[in-house]
């Protein structure tokens, strides 16, 4: 997908004396979540409260807050679920376990999952049906990976790190593929993929790049970011994969970084000796965080603020056709 490198203008560290706030951008929202959080809302209007959403929506407490004060009830497990109800899958997605216990009991189901991750579904059904062992690589726990490897739990394989990679033993390691959690850090996946193809020379990967582009695009803005400041804060909640990412690109490149999850988090102190902060946030954290954040910042003296502009965004994704109508009736 298209994306814009703009060179970085009048970066000088030290602009009289003064303490400078630099936001860069892409940052917050992706075009997954704006999707997702499009499609509770919109269903909260077509059916009215409660709708149902399987997980977290997003992994953001903010976002999850106000959609529960609209009238969202988010639920672990189906069996939570009336019979009958409107059902929202999360942008995550999830097994074909979980779409069939919806479909028992009744539930109109709207599915929020990102296309991203839809993709990387389609990907471990085709290498299943070629009777391959997937590897995927990711965090076991997160909701994406549990839905993925749910699409072929007896051919799945789950790896996090280069280590678990050389402490594999498969049957038939002539017969392999690997696929990706779209919110890794691209550098770690490099790492571990670059091992696979050592181990496994004959392992087949998805056609083209699992990483999510807004992932990727807010890793580079970060990375550009570090030759910049001497600390960046990250705005994001901690069970959000990709807000996790991004302090680690930061860190890994030598600069000082936090994630935040909202301008209360904010000490004084983190800012002695710093002049210059950066300042981005994750795919699932709204801009409403940021300048809340920003905000409090002024009042610890970084009073010059300002953005900088890194790649373009122009994705979009389209909504269920159940919701499409709904959405151009609110206009």
């Amino acid at each position: 997908m298209p994306t814009d490198i703009w060179n970085i203008q009048g970066s000088n560290r030290s602009e009289n004396g003064r303490k400078t706030l630099v936001r860069v951008r892409p940052r917050g929202f992706c075009a997954g979540v704006v999707r997702a959080v499009d499609i509770v809302e919109l269903a909260l209007e077509a059916y009215g409260a409660p709708v149902y959403v399987h997980h977290e929506i997003v992994h953001n407490r903010h976002v999850v807050e106000q959609l529960r004060q609209r009238g969202a009830i988010f639920v672990e497990a189906i069996g939570e679920v009336p019979i009958g109800a409107v059902l929202v899958f999360s942008a995550h997605g999830v097994p074909p376990r979980v779409r069939e216990e919806a479909k028992e009991r009744q539930l109109r189901v709207i599915d929020a999952t990102c296309p991203l991750v839809t993709k990387v579904h389609l990907e471990a059904r085709k290498f299943a049906r070629e009777g391959r062992t997937l590897i995927l690589i990711g965090h076991r726990d997160h909701q994406e990976i549990v839905g993925t490897s749910g699409e072929a739990p007896l051919q799945t394989v789950v790896v996090g790190s280069v280590e678990e990679v050389d402490r594999l033993q498969l049957e038939d390691p002539e017969r392999l593929a690997f696929l990706t959690q779209t919110t890794l850090s691209l550098y770690d996946t490099q790492e571990i993929v670059t091992r696979l193809r050592q181990r496994f020379p004959k392992i087949l990967g998805p056609a083209s790049d699992d990483i999510c582009y807004a992932t990727q695009n807010r890793q580079e803005a970060v990375e550009a970011l570090t030759r910049e400041v001497d600390m960046i804060l990250v705005v994001g909640s901690a069970n959000s994969s990709n807000s996790n990412r991004l302090v680690e690109v930061a860190q890994r490149a030598g600069v000082a970084a936090r994630l935040i999850e909202d301008g209360n988090d904010l000490k004084e102190e983190w800012f002695k000796g710093i002049s210059r902060l950066g300042l981005t946030a994750g795919a699932s954290a709204p801009e409403i965080l940021v300048e809340q954040v920003s905000q409090r910042l002024a009042n610890f003296g970084f009073t010059d603020q300002r953005d900088l502009d890194l790649i373009r965004e122009d994705v979009r994704f389209t909504l269920p056709p159940e919701l499409a109508a709904q959405k151009s009736g609110t206009r």
